[in-house]
């Protein structure tokens, strides 16, 4: 199966309603093996349920997950059931699940540790969970990847092959995000031949959904500079896919760039940082201009804590390299542990597009 004409990808989009959502992990989970391990899960899952529900009472009808392959590899019977319970708990409130594999947004290896299922660690006080963050300046070289491994990446490339094909033509399943970030964590190409293989590996089974992985270095896209494994990404994908966490202006120039050069239905997978300027009040109502699809990072702030900045935005600002830094507000995350807004007009703003765009479907 080739990749999708244009008039393919755009047959597709036109019968989508407007994406709109959030990347998802529940509030009690500290990292996706929480997210994904049966320790714990039958709790999280009542957890995920009422923030499900909340997404959907406020015209969320998508979400992206990130999984998590040592736990497919260490309980693979278990995952896939819970696995197709999320998917089912989902579709029960009309929101559909983007679904992403590989992930080269990592630490170098001397700070690499392998994840371990059971009680999760966290760091209170850090994005993510995490002290040793692939979002501060942690030095030692490029970010490691269990797919540098030769045994370890014919099992993830596995998983990728069983996954697609069990969902090749269910409706659950709206878009197939191969590869989260890739060449992030500074490792350049090193991770070209597998997302090139993940591109391979699904196009084999030829499912009935668009495959994407996406460009985050937005910046060098607009200075004309983007690298060799993100240009290679949106040559491959069906849907031009992109993260962007910069301000209005910068948006904006990213939009009309992807849309010039390439001409496909886009998706902003990524979005939402109020401390530098991209906030909800400004971007959702360009993404609902524009119609692009459109998912923030997070929903109900928690124990992943992606309210916090990242440790790249303090060191940057201790260096005096950035201080057009709000850390009067919160990074991501849309509700509060109360579930009530984070910013009440945010979220009546958020209602409003949706709504407009029901009415015009």
């Amino acid at each position: 199966m080739d990749r999708w004409t244009k008039e393919q990808a755009w047959e597709w989009y036109l019968k989508q309603p407007w994406l709109r959502g959030c990347n998802f992990m529940s509030s009690d989970c500290c990292n996706r093996v929480d997210q994904w391990q049966e320790y714990g899960f039958e709790e999280r899952m009542k957890t995920t349920e009422r923030e499900l529900e909340l997404a959907a009472s406020i015209g969320f009808n998508s979400i992206r997950l990130i999984l998590q392959f040592e736990v497919w590899d260490q309980e693979h019977d278990g995952f896939l059931k819970r696995f197709d319970r999320y998917l089912e708990l989902a579709d029960r409130y009309g929101i559909s699940s983007m679904i992403c594999f590989g992930n080269d947004c990592t630490v170098p290896k001397k700070y690499y540790t392998p994840p371990k299922l059971g009680p999760q660690q966290v760091d209170i006080g850090y994005h993510g969970g995490r002290k040793d963050s692939p979002h501060g300046g942690l030095s030692g070289g490029p970010g490691y990847s269990i797919l540098d491994e030769p045994e370890l990446a014919e099992k993830f490339y596995g998983m990728v092959h069983e996954i697609i094909s069990r969902y090749a033509r269910d409706s659950r399943v709206v878009v197939w995000d191969l590869f989260n970030e890739p060449g992030n964590g500074r490792r350049g190409s090193l991770s070209l031949p597998y997302m090139e293989r993940f591109f391979e590996i699904a196009r084999g089974i030829g499912p009935m959904q668009p495959l994407t992985t996406g460009v985050h270095n937005t910046y060098a896209l607009c200075r004309g500079e983007l690298s060799e494994i993100e240009t290679r990404a949106l040559e491959l994908s069906d849907v031009v896919s992109f993260h962007c966490y910069g301000s209005y202006d910068h948006m904006v120039r990213t939009i009309d760039i992807l849309k010039k050069t390439y001409g496909r239905p886009m998706l902003c997978t990524e979005w939402l940082n109020r401390i530098t300027h991209n906030d909800v009040q400004t971007i959702y109502p360009l993404f609902y201009l524009e119609r692009i699809g459109c998912y923030n990072w997070g929903l109900v702030a928690g124990k992943y804590q992606t309210y916090e900045p990242w440790n790249g935005l303090w060191e940057s600002y201790e260096r005096g390299e950035a201080r057009d830094i709000d850390f009067t507000k919160w990074q991501h995350d849309l509700f509060r542990p109360s579930l009530r807004p984070y910013d009440p007009k945010e979220i009546e703003l958020i209602e409003q597009y949706n709504r407009y765009a029901d009415e015009e479907k």
